[in-house]
């Protein structure tokens, strides 16, 4: 199955389309992957003039905003400029948590290798709060909230609370099986036990905005089929 485009759209009008990204799909061009698909690639075949309002990371999940038009581009574009968009994202994090508004203000210095690390002397201003949604048996369901927009703040920040978002391997994050979570869990013979989920565990639930009038809008992603799986999975064994 191709996936389309057309078929992820949350939200749409003349000037800008919502839509729900999925997985495994990077936002721009990578540097390895000059020919694999990417978003705006797609959103340039379905609308010509199309330019992505932000990125998330290829692992990443949900709403993200691409503008049809120069104008458009331009308005998004100072909007997440000067902090006027608000960002939640979900994330399901190692550890029991309760946290009422936590913030995390601490620097992030990009590395070579694609990987982030925080640097007091030389990172960048990185700001990200953080509210508990839901916990359960050693994990807890989290939003996140970034300030500011660094590249992988909300990973780096989750594991600076000692809370690596599940199967974020590059910051500290396990795997998570059902065995680890079912009491009475039987493998069929010659089977390997796959995770709940193969990807970093981190979903962008909702992002906020005003349209070129100035009217304000929240458009939320639901969650994609993996995400509501663990999450599922976690409330019933817990």
């Amino acid at each position: 199955m191709k996936w389309k485009i057309e078929d992820a759209i949350l939200f749409e009008n003349s000037d800008f389309f919502v839509i729900n990204k999925p997985s495994g799909i990077a936002t721009l061009d990578e540097r390895k992957d000059v020919f694999a698909p990417n978003i705006l690639r797609l959103a340039k075949a379905y609308s010509d003039d199309a330019q992505v309002g932000h990125r998330l990371d290829k692992e990443t999940s949900g709403a993200l905003v691409i503008a049809k038009n120069p104008e458009a581009y331009r308005h998004i574009s100072m909007q997440f400029e000067h902090r006027e968009t608000a960002k939640r994202y979900h994330a399901v994090v190692e550890g029991m948590h309760d946290w009422d508004g936590m913030l995390v203000n601490l620097p992030i210095l990009p590395l070579k290798d694609g990987i982030v690390v925080i640097d007091r002397a030389k990172g960048k201003h990185a700001e990200t709060w953080f509210q508990t949604l839901k916990v359960f048996k050693n994990y807890t369901l989290v939003e996140c909230m970034p300030i500011t927009g660094r590249m992988h703040q909300i990973r780096i920040h989750l594991a600076c609370l000692k809370a690596p978002i599940v199967a974020d391997a590059m910051y500290g994050g396990k795997d998570i099986y059902l065995s680890e979570l079912k009491k009475k869990f039987h493998l069929k013979q010659d089977t390997e036990e796959l995770p709940l989920i193969r990807r970093v565990a981190l979903h962008a639930h909702s992002l906020s905005f005003n349209l070129l009038d100035g009217s304000p809008i929240t458009v939320e992603a639901p969650y994609p089929k993996d995400f509501g799986v663990l999450v599922k999975q976690l409330e019933k064994f817990s």
